[in-house]
């Protein structure tokens, strides 16, 4: 029970933390742009990346974002893991692929070693 209310809670966090950053054009305009671009197939729905990432990275999600960066569709997703650890994760919207984690997942070791196995094996996240 405390698992699924921490992953509903996590959820609600995640969708009230979404933004689109970079434009300045309003807040309007930015739901707008990402609603097209989810309209147009250039990402993924949200629900998708948050199911991934937390495959991948247990924790609460505590704020995301959709952003464009180099022609390139990214959400950006900040996960809080226990023992106090705060994560960055980029994900391609497009695909899903994890394009890069700043912070200190787990320990530190484990997950570094598993993803460049993963790299080298072409795995994608």
């Amino acid at each position: 029970m405390n698992k699924t209310l921490f992953a509903a809670a996590a959820l609600l966090l995640a969708w009230a933390g979404i933004s689109l950053a970079g434009n300045g054009h309003g807040h309007d305009h930015d739901h707008d742009r990402a609603r097209q671009a989810l309209e147009a197939g250039e990402v993924l729905p949200l629900k998708a990346i948050i199911e991934r990432v937390e495959g991948n990275y247990p924790g609460a999600i505590v704020e995301v974002e959709l952003e464009r960066e180099d022609g390139r569709w990214q959400y950006e997703i900040k996960l809080l893991r226990r023992g106090g650890s705060l994560l960055k994760i980029k994900v391609d919207a497009r695909d899903g692929s994890v394009l890069g984690v700043k912070g200190r997942p787990g320990d530190g070791r484990a997950e570094r070693s598993r993803r460049r196995d993963d790299e080298r094996a072409g795995v994608e996240h």
